[in-house]
């Protein structure tokens, strides 16, 4: 005689296969947090600096600020350069600005969320615009700290470049599903910058930091 098969259970087979989903679903959520994290990471970087930047351009147009409100240049009866001073009042003025305009803008972002689309997790060209999309948030931490910078190169026969930058220093917060972290958010921008004709003394060109020194704004 034939031994009967045993039913199996519907609800048995229906757990199983919830089961299964559940620990696909967790297995996927694990491999791609961490993609996910890295790439909200570097947007969110991207969106800081880029915010620092429009931030400095506003500032520099709104104030019409020019190389010689920073620099003074001093020369001899035969034109020769002798001396050379930054007007560190005046730097020292436009940082403070500049600085509490890009926390502004920073801070504005702490109520926005932006989104990446879960085809660019899966580093698929053709998937990349794909939804769903997942939502993190940036939030500013700490203060922006800033410094001045400047440099000389050669621009051509007996004529010298002299370029003055700010550097930003903050950090930001991303926050997305189940992990959060913060970046450091480090950007360089040109200010101002004038071509000089004539020599300028070794004295600039030669010693790190050049006019400015250290370059330290506080």
């Amino acid at each position: 005689m034939f031994k009967r098969r045993r039913r199996v259970r519907p609800g048995l087979v229906l757990g199983a296969f919830f089961l299964a989903l559940a620990a696909l679903l967790i297995m996927l959520d694990l491999s791609l947090r961490g993609t996910f994290y890295g790439i909200a990471e570097v947007k969110a970087v991207q969106i800081a600096t880029n915010a620092i930047q429009e931030t400095l351009k506003e500032q520099v147009v709104d104030q019409n600020i020019r190389y010689q409100d920073f620099i003074v240049i001093h020369t001899d009866s035969e034109g020769h350069i002798t001396l050379m001073q930054a007007d560190t009042v005046s730097v020292n003025k436009f940082a403070a600005a500049t600085t509490l305009a890009v926390e502004k803008a920073l801070e504005n972002f702490r109520w926005q969320s932006f989104s990446i689309p879960l085809g660019q997790m899966l580093r698929l060209p053709l998937l990349a615009h794909c939804g769903p999309n997942i939502t993190y948030h940036i939030m500013p931490v700490g203060s922006v700290r800033v410094n001045v910078l400047d440099k000389f190169e050669s621009a051509g026969i007996n004529q010298t470049r002299h370029s003055i930058y700010l550097a930003f220093d903050t950090s930001v917060r991303i926050v997305v599903p189940s992990k959060s972290g913060e970046a450091v958010v480090t950007t360089q921008v040109p200010l101002v910058e004038s071509i000089i004709v004539g020599n300028v003394p070794d004295t600039f060109v030669n010693v790190t930091g050049g006019v400015f020194g250290s370059g330290l704004l506080k």
